[in-house]
């Protein structure tokens, strides 16, 4: 029951990881799959890549990251060909990360016909939003009929974030109250009650809320129609620019934050620009959890920028002390996971390094342990 290979394949990549318990004992990266330059021609040759390079003597089971399950997966399952078949059905929904997560599930099945295959789902940890949260006012048979609804996103990172803040505070996660930020190249906040997601800041797709290194985040719907109509441009070419060519790199020409800070400090207008857009964002999204969950007992910051830029984490909370959160310069300096707030502050303010894998491991072995 203690061996377990998580594989979380993503769009151009597949990250692996082989946990004994809690100890990691093999990791590692396929990186560029699909693209020029000596990657793998695609996932499946990722994952057999990995197969075969991993000790696989006595797993209990392999966990799977699939970004979208839909309305009806709610917690992580048991992949079946039943399973399988839904979560190609929800392809349309992620058209660029469900069939990457669906080519490892199909290798690992093949290749460890004995060994138990689990599904762990992004939008899973969502399924607790309040109906109110999760439905757009658009007309109800339209959405129906089409899925349309908020799913959220990066719920396994805040399912992880939000417990270990809990722990980090010393406290009972079910008494916690929490705003997570994910902040990387794609970037949603979260706001957790007890353990519980009951407002997310992604939407029907990860394209909605805040800015990111490549993605617009909030804009009117107008838009779209606008460069339909003015521009001439077509569906294809607007997903691009919204998801591929906005967001940081749209406003600097970067998308890389620390690039984007090396250049605000040189005076570059443009960077200088895109990071008040984006940290602006981050505020009005704290803000607006802080009034949802009425009482906040931390806001803790995670992923490549939000563990790592010291700078972000000043900025976004900055004019905040009227509602008890502030940051001390020395700590938010420091690395680890740990508090930055100063002491006898009314809201925690910290920083945790996320852990997709462990959780999806974690997860792993409550589903085969209570299948077994």
């Amino acid at each position: 029951m203690s061996r377990v290979l998580v594989l979380n394949c993503g769009s151009s990549s597949v990250k692996y990881r082989l946990y004994d318990g809690d100890t990691v004992h093999d990791k590692g990266t396929v990186e560029r799959v699909g693209e020029p330059g000596g990657g793998p021609a695609d996932h499946e040759t990722a994952v057999r890549e990995i197969l075969d390079r991993v000790d696989l003597a006595g797993l209990a089971g392999v966990g799977h990251r699939v970004v979208h399950g839909g309305r009806r997966f709610s917690e992580p399952v048991l992949v079946d060909d039943a399973v399988f078949a839904a979560i190609e059905e929800l392809v349309p929904l992620a058209p660029l990360h469900n069939p990457a997560n669906l080519a490892g599930i199909r290798v690992a099945r093949a290749a460890l016909p004995g060994v138990p295959q689990v599904a762990v789902f992004d939008t899973a940890f969502h399924h607790t939003l309040p109906e109110a949260a999760a439905t757009y006012a658009i007309d109800r048979d339209t959405a129906e009929r089409y899925g349309i609804r908020r799913y959220g996103f990066h719920g396994t990172s805040h399912a992880y974030v939000s417990r270990r803040t809990a722990e980090l505070l010393g406290r009972p996660y079910d008494q916690v109250r929490t705003i997570t930020l994910h902040l990387g190249n794609g970037a949603s906040a979260c706001a957790v009650d007890g353990g519980r997601s009951v407002a997310t800041s992604m939407g029907m797709s990860p394209l909605e809320g805040l800015v990111m290194g490549t993605r617009s985040g909030d804009l009117d719907p107008a838009i779209v129609f606008h460069l339909r109509r003015e521009a001439g441009m077509g569906v294809d070419e607007i997903d691009d620019l919204l998801n591929h060519r906005s967001g940081l790199l749209g406003l600097s020409g970067v998308n890389d934050m620390r690039e984007v800070l090396a250049r605000r400090a040189a005076g570059d207008r443009a960077a200088t620009l895109a990071f008040d857009v984006y940290r602006r964002r981050i505020t009005g999204y704290v803000g607006a959890y802080y009034a949802l969950l009425g009482r906040v007992d931390a806001v803790t910051f995670t992923a490549g920028v939000g563990e790592h830029s010291a700078d972000v984490r000043a900025a976004a909370l900055a004019g905040l002390d009227r509602l008890g959160i502030s940051v001390d310069p020395a700590r938010n300096a420091g690395s680890g996971d740990r508090v930055i707030s100063p002491d006898g502050a009314e809201v925690s303010v910290c920083v945790v390094g996320t852990d997709e894998e462990r959780e999806i491991a974690r997860e792993t072995r409550a589903v085969v342990g209570a299948t077994g």
